[in-house]
This record gives structure tokens, C-alpha cells and sequence, in this order.
């Protein structure tokens, strides 16, 4: 039996490895070298940055652990949960019940968020069509999106453990539903690094009004160095708070400041060992190149006109619309990983936005638009190929009417569930005009090839070359991984 112990012992221990030569030696082998090459090509930098650098090289690019299919990520998520039974999901028997009591078998031992005795069916409010030469069949609500299917896999049976907003969007985005796990973009960053040093890699840009249901963790870095955290943008204002110099402070001074704050980080590492204040001190140059680089690759009015229709944007607003021609243009500039929230896709029918009949088509109109553009974006550049674009939401919508209060209500609505929900993909080593999956009659559940989240964050870590089975960080005295202890790569996704 193995001896176990203290988390006392365990920190001194870690702190002593840090110290010791062979520790140095067996660890920062690719870092010398990397040191070595950069002195040899004249990419030497200053003093303490240059020695904080050969012992953290935190966003540097890594090596995966096989070729990957995608070099960067756009996920799009639609927080609130869009309802597949009014985009993507066609169920004509659904229409034949619409209006009849729910079944109590549909009922017997599930958990609903707001459904109360025995709730109306509801039929779809949307028509559908076969779409492209694959025939995917989507609704009247994404005219544009129906143009390209062709270059998407579109998930029909993902499943989660959630039925509730925030919990949902931490297992879909962190693996966990409780708060102190690194979000997907965190792992991808840790694992990959950045092909940009100016610019960070792990990036997230929000519409509709709101953050998620749960917050800014869902692109936290938990238990990593926070250096992999996500760093929100926007497209109103300064693109990144307090990255712009103070009043008084040119650009000099400001230089001079961070000098000093990083010899005196230094110092600290230097006494104490702590492996955030390498972080700080990372963290601290990044925010000084980004004063530069970001308001650069955010300012998106020099965009070509056609460029501009094909999107909907309206520079210098807050829009889904605006965040998809940035996340393109950031993705351009070697940025890893891009996360775009839009929030509003809740529709539980309690008020006319929040309606499938008349809220739900408003709302899509723009991401419709602009989502298609991204795709298309990319693909005539060049760019689709090695990007994976993701688009969903964080579980599902019920085929009966929600009857919250147990009263029915004057607007259409449905309410959570875990179930079956889609989420597409499109580029990045996916194969195109592929529908996975498929749900019983009326929608409820999924009845061949399921998907449960942690199959597609296995899946997505794949396309990026990464095995979510090796791809642990040691912390609170375990490994840990994004896939939690499950998960299965689904190969028929992929091209």
C-alpha cells in the first residue's frame, strides 16, 4: 500500500522539486532550448522577463499528444438552451399530439424546472425542410444557416446530468456542474498554448445583454495558473478593461511600472516560490502588449463593406453579430481558443420574447446571419479546415407546453430538459452534411448513437490533438482531467 500524505508535507515537497538541479533538468529540457533557439535568432528579451520565461513557459506552443485535425477554436454557446424541436429537430407526430394531455409515463420520476401536474403537448412552431445535397433538415427560423450544412455535423442526441442553467453550463463548459473547474478554453490553452504572444490565448466575447446563468467561471482557469484563464473582450469601449494607460501615463512610464512591479514579482518568486507570481509577472508584459495588439485586432470599421452585409454588424455596438467578425479576425491572429456567450435563448413562453412562436424567430434572425457568415468567413479564407466552430447550448427544450404555475399561459414556451438537445460543428477534421443521432418520435429522448457532453469535450479535445484520458493537471492530491472520469471519443464525427 502506498504511503500517504499530508497536503503539508505534499506543498513542501512540490516546492522542493522546484529547487532541486535534477527536477531543473528533467522538466525545462524543451524550455533551454526554446531559450537557446531564441538566442540564436535574436529573439533574446530583457533580463527578468527572460529569466521568468526559461522557468514558466506559460503560453508558448505546446505539442499535442497526436496530429490534430483543428488548430483553434470559435465556440459559439447560446445560453438560455435554443429548442432543437423549432431549429433542427423535425417530429411531424409531435403535431398530431399538439394540444393533448403529456403521457404520465413521460412524466414518472423526471425532474423539470417549472412544470407542474400534467402539461399540454406542444407541436412544433416552425416549418421544416430538407436543406443542401445531404438533406438535413432544419426550419424556416435559420434560412441562412440552411446554406451550409453541407459543412456541418449536427449532433441530434447530446444528453447532460443538468437540468437547471448554471449547473448545465459548467458540465458542458468546465466538466464539473459545481464551481472550481478550468473551462474548456482554459484546458486547450494549458494543453496548446498560443501562436501569438501578444495577444492572449483563450478570449471571450458576449452578447445579448447578460453573462451565463453561471457566471464568469464558465471561462475560468479553477485550480491552473490563472494565465489560462479567458480574457473577456468587447466590442463597445475599450475592447479590454484597464489595459488602456491611466490619465497622465504615456506609454513609457507605463513601461517603467511594469518593469519595476515584475523585479520586485521577481524577488518575491525568487523568496517564495509561489508559481503564480510567475504568473503575475506573465500576465503583467501580456497586459502591456495588449495596448497595442488588441485595440488593432478588435477595431473591426476597416472591414470591406461586403464583408460588413454578409455579417449584420454595426461597429462600434454590442452585437452576436459584431462577435462573430471579431472572433474570425482574432482566430486570424493566432489566437487558440475564442468563446462567444449569447444570452436570451431561453424560452419558456411566460412573455411574448420568450416565445417560440414570436420571440424565438427574432432571436434567431441575427445569429442566423451571422453565424452563416462566420462559416463561410473562414472557409474562403482558408481557415475552415484547421478552426473548429461548435455552436449549442447547454441542454434542451420539452415537447409539452410549459405550464408554469401549473396555469397555461397566453405564449408558447417549453421548458428544460436533459434529455436530447443538438449541438453542430463545422470545420477543424468534421465531416460535412453528417446528422448524428436520432430521437424517439416526439423528441424526447435519444434512441441511437447518444452524445453525453463529456463525449463531446473528448471529441473536440481529439480534433485538437489532445487524449482526454492523458491530458490531466495534478491538484488537491489528484489528477484531473476536462472528461471528469468518463467520456468517449466519437469517431463517425470526424472527416
Amino acid at each position: 500500500m502506498s504511503k500517504r500524505i499530508s497536503l503539508a508535507d505534499e506543498q513542501r515537497y512540490r516546492y522542493l522539486q522546484s529547487k532541486t538541479r535534477r527536477h531543473f533538468l528533467k522538466q525545462c529540457t524543451t524550455g533551454l532550448g526554446a531559450l537557446a533557439l531564441g538566442g540564436m535568432m535574436g529573439c533574446q528579451k530583457s533580463g527578468e522577463v527572460q529569466a521568468v520565461e526559461s522557468q514558466v513557459d506559460s503560453l508558448l506552443r505546446q505539442v499535442p499528444h497526436f496530429a490534430p485535425k483543428a488548430k483553434r477554436i470559435i465556440y459559439l454557446h447560446m445560453a438560455g438552451a435554443p429548442s432543437q424541436l423549432e431549429l433542427f429537430d423535425y417530429k411531424p407526430e409531435l403535431a398530431k399530439l399538439d394540444g393533448k394531455d403529456c403521457p404520465q409515463s413521460l412524466l414518472e420520476g423526471k425532474k423539470f424546472a417549472f412544470i407542474q401536474g400534467i402539461p399540454k403537448m406542444l407541436g412544433p412552431q416552425a416549418v421544416f425542410r430538407p436543406r443542401g445535397e445531404s438533406g438535413m433538415m432544419v426550419s424556416d427560423n435559420l434560412p441562412h444557416f440552411s446554406t451550409i450544412v453541407d459543412d456541418v455535423a449536427l449532433i441530434k442526441t447530446m444528453h447532460t446530468d443538468e437540468f437547471n442553467h448554471a449547473p448545465a453550463q459548467l458540465l458542458l463548459q468546465t466538466g464539473s456542474p459545481r464551481l472550481g473547474r478550468p473551462s474548456m478554453g482554459s484546458w486547450v490553452t494549458y494543453g496548446l498554448g498560443s501562436e501569438n504572444e501578444d495577444l492572449p490565448g483563450f478570449m471571450v466575447l458576449v452578447s445579448g445583454g447578460n453573462t451565463p446563468d453561471a457566471g464568469k467561471s464558465v471561462w475560468g482557469s479553477g485550480f491552473l495558473p490563472s494565465v489560462y484563464q479567458g480574457v473577456q473582450c468587447r466590442s463597445e469601449g475599450d475592447p479590454v478593461l484597464y489595459v488602456s494607460n491611466p490619465s497622465g501615463m504615456d506609454g513609457s512610464l507605463r513601461k517603467q511600472t511594469i518593469d519595476a512591479i515584475n523585479r520586485i514579482n521577481e524577488k518575491e518568486h525568487q523568496e517564495f516560490g509561489d508559481p503564480e507570481t510567475l504568473t503575475r509577472i506573465s500576465q503583467y508584459e501580456m497586459a502591456y502588449r495588449m495596448q497595442t495588439s488588441v485595440p488593432d485586432v478588435m477595431d473591426i470599421k476597416d472591414e470591406p463593406d461586403y464583408i460588413h452585409e454578409m455579417y449584420g454588424t454595426e461597429p462600434g455596438k454590442t452585437s452576436f453579430a459584431n462577435n462573430c467578425l471579431l472572433a474570425r479576425r482574432l482566430v486570424e491572429k493566432g489566437v487558440r481558443f475564442v468563446q462567444l456567450f449569447d444570452w436570451g435563448w431561453d424560452m419558456h413562453g411566460v412573455a411574448e420574447r420568450e416565445s417560440l412562436d414570436e420571440g424565438l424567430p427574432i432571436k434567431c434572425k441575427p445569429v442566423d446571419r451571422a453565424m452563416t457568415a462566420l462559416v463561410k468567413d473562414l472557409k474562403q479564407r482558408g481557415l475552415l479546415d484547421e478552426t473548429l466552430v461548435v455552436w449549442g447550448g447547454e441542454f434542451g427544450r420539452t415537447p409539452m407546453q410549459e405550464n408554469r404555475g401549473g396555469m397555461e399561459w397566453p405564449f408558447k414556451g417549453r421548458d428544460h430538459h436533459t434529455e436530447a438537445f443538438p449541438i453542430w460543428m463545422a470545420g477543424g477534421g468534421v465531416k460535412g452534411g453528417l446528422t448524428y443521432g436520432e430521437t424517439d418520435e416526439i423528441g424526447y429522448y435519444g434512441i441511437k448513437d447518444k452524445v453525453h457532453v463529456h463525449d463531446l469535450q473528448a471529441s473536440i479535445l481529439h480534433l485538437m490533438g489532445m487524449d482526454h484520458e492523458k491530458f490531466t493537471y495534478f491538484a488537491q492530491g489528484r489528477d484531473f482531467r476536462l472528461t471528469d472520469v468518463s467520456g468517449k471519443v466519437i469517431h463517425k464525427l470526424f472527416a
